[in-house]
């Protein structure tokens, strides 16, 4: 899909957008003032913001895919997936208490995480390519937190906002690639000791790998690919829960141990 935006458009909503991230500030979805702006204007918008952030000095530890999962897109009411960047200040330790003040209106959801040991390049890589360059599958959580209006947008203004990114813990157990089937991956999220959600694997597109599979040919559409080394969170395998100051997560893995966080 063609540009619409000019490149001064694109860098005046790349500072509207990250300005309300930084400042934890709600805005309305850019499309209402943007109505035919296209996916390829909401990459090149996202894109800016992870160049002012590195211009900044951050730096960008992984990058992750969103709306992968039936559960999100039915949830967002989008029609596809998106993907985003991770900034290294997004991160926090297993067990942390996460301060809420950091947020918006955060919402948790249970991920994996593949780490790469070889490129991933084009728009042909298969669940198998996938499997071949990795190095470790981790149990990861996200915390998502939109920037606009009551989680309220369209595929585009996400795309544009980095794909709600804004947090991510990493768990302290990990496994080869044919460690298990991924597909079937068990997962149980637990908000103040009740279970909230249940979810497998293939909830994510049939198979995480999927997922890391897409993000390569949606990369491909700017000339980009995923570097050997890079560490991909692979989108939610059950819908996102939202957060409230003083909540405890807790979810577990299927042989893979657990996470645990809370909201200060």
């Amino acid at each position: 899909m063609s540009r619409t935006l000019s490149e001064q458009q694109v860098k005046e909503l790349a500072e509207h957008v990250e300005a309300a991230e930084l400042d934890r500030v709600e805005i309305l979805k850019i499309t209402d003032d943007y109505p035919d702006m296209s996916f390829a204007d909401a990459t090149a918008v996202q894109w800016e913001i992870r160049r002012r952030k590195e211009n900044r000095g951050n730096k960008i530890v992984g990058l992750k895919m969103g709306l992968t999962s039936w559960a999100k897109i039915h949830q967002m009411g989008v029609e596809k997936p998106c993907y985003g960047f991770l900034a290294d200040y997004f991160s926090y330790a297993d067990g942390a208490k996460v301060p809420f003040n950091d947020f918006i209106h955060p919402k948790v959801e249970a991920e994996v995480a593949f780490v790469t040991n070889k490129d991933l390049r084009g728009r042909d890589v298969t669940v198998d390519e996938v499997l071949a360059a990795t190095e470790l599958v981790v149990p990861a959580v996200e915390i998502i937190d939109s920037r606009y209006k009551d989680f309220k947008f369209d595929l585009t203004s996400v795309m544009a906002d980095n794909s709600s990114s804004r947090g991510f813990v990493i768990g302290s157990h990990s496994a080869t690639p044919d460690a298990c089937d991924w597909s079937t991956l068990g997962v149980v999220m637990e908000k103040n000791g009740e279970i909230v959600q249940l979810g497998a694997g293939a909830a994510v597109l049939d198979h995480p790998a999927a997922s890391v599979a897409m993000l390569a040919d949606m990369l491909a559409d700017v000339d980009e690919y995923i570097p050997a080394g890079t560490f991909v969170m692979t989108g939610g395998i059950t819908a996102a829960v939202l957060a409230e100051p003083g909540d405890t997560f807790t979810v577990r893995y299927q042989n893979l141990g657990s996470i645990t966080l809370s909201f200060a």
